[in-house]
């Protein structure tokens, strides 16, 4: 029995030890600060073995061209905070309109100076990895953006070689409002900007509840439905070498990977 003012010695063991909870993979998600969406999205996702680990960027809930070009100042501290003791196999940041106002090489440079151990990654580098992969050419995309947004947005995507039909805004301003439209309008909108002639359905925006419909608009559609953080994720468990097919998510998981940027 313990008394007080006495010193505890335990007695010599020696633990048994395995190599973790997560000992398959580790991935690492710099998300926006208004995102309501990504975090619960990737931990549905997530197969066995497989880590989730986030940390957020101080973000202005007004989401302009201005107000997204920001997110770079803080972009190698952020990606330093992720779990440093386990080293992440790949670290993305997660904001769709970010990565292409920011643009790819200066987002991956700043991830590798907080953690040079990482494969960086953003957000759209997976959306065009996952396009590719499904062969699509021509799209339809719909986000809930501001349309000088969208416009950068097809500007993007135009000069990564796809041919967009048509891309539709709501024309929202802030990301919480992105976070509280319903599955269900996305599954309706998506089929209201499907064009016969669209190889693919892209819902853009990682802060938006579009993950959980995309296997059943791909059913009524027949086509491929990508969505941001459907196509960041699966980029990135295939950049670490989780090759698993993880049904109800959309057929992207059921590919392997082979159109991956370098």
């Amino acid at each position: 029995m313990f008394e007080t003012g006495s010193m505890v010695t335990s007695v010599h063991r020696t633990p048994e030890l395995d190599e973790g909870k997560h000992h398959r993979a580790r991935l690492g998600f710099i998300l926006m600060s208004t995102d309501l969406a990504a975090e619960s999205d990737f931990f549905a996702m997530a197969p066995e073995g497989v880590a989730v680990h986030i940390t957020r960027l101080k973000t202005d809930d007004y989401t302009t061209t201005e107000t997204l070009a920001r997110h770079i100042d803080h972009m190698a501290d952020a990606a330093s905070r992720l779990q440093p003791d386990t080293k992440p196999d790949v670290i993305s940041y997660s904001c769709t309109s970010g990565s292409i106002v920011i643009g790819e090489d200066r987002i991956f440079a700043e991830i590798r100076k907080g953690a040079p151990w990482a494969k960086p990654m953003c957000l759209v580098t997976g959306v065009v990895d996952a396009l590719r992969e499904v062969g699509a050419r021509k799209l339809v995309v719909g986000t809930p953006y501001l349309d000088e947004i969208n416009t950068a947005e097809a500007e993007f995507l135009v000069a990564r070689g796809f041919d967009i039909l048509d891309i539709q805004g709501l024309n929202l301003t802030t990301g919480i409002e992105f976070g509280r439209v319903t599955p269900d309008y996305w599954k309706a909108f998506a089929r209201e900007i499907d064009r016969p002639d669209a190889d693919a359905i892209f819902l853009s925006c990682g802060g938006i509840r579009s993950l959980e419909v995309a296997d059943e608009i791909e059913q009524l559609t027949g086509k491929p439905v990508i969505t941001s953080n459907q196509a960041q994720f699966w980029s990135c468990l295939r950049r670490a070498g989780i090759k698993d097919n993880i049904a109800g998510f959309g057929q992207i998981f059921a590919r392997p990977g082979g159109h991956l940027a370098a």
